[in-house]
């Protein structure tokens, strides 16, 4: 229960730090492909953490 309460702090904690055009202007400086890729992270980490809190 203590690790949920932390990934579930630690996820709030950057939602509230990095606005969306913070980070979006963030990706494009960075570049297409790690801008893309970190796209891709997130989708995955929202599925789990999504599969995560139905079971």
């Amino acid at each position: 229960m203590k690790k949920r309460i932390l990934k579930l702090s630690f996820l709030a904690l950057m939602l509230t730090t990095l606005t969306g055009c913070e980070l979006a202007g963030d990706i494009f400086e960075a570049g297409m492909g790690v801008g893309i890729f970190i796209v891709i992270v997130v989708i995955v980490l929202i599925i789990w953490l999504i599969s995560k809190f139905r079971k």
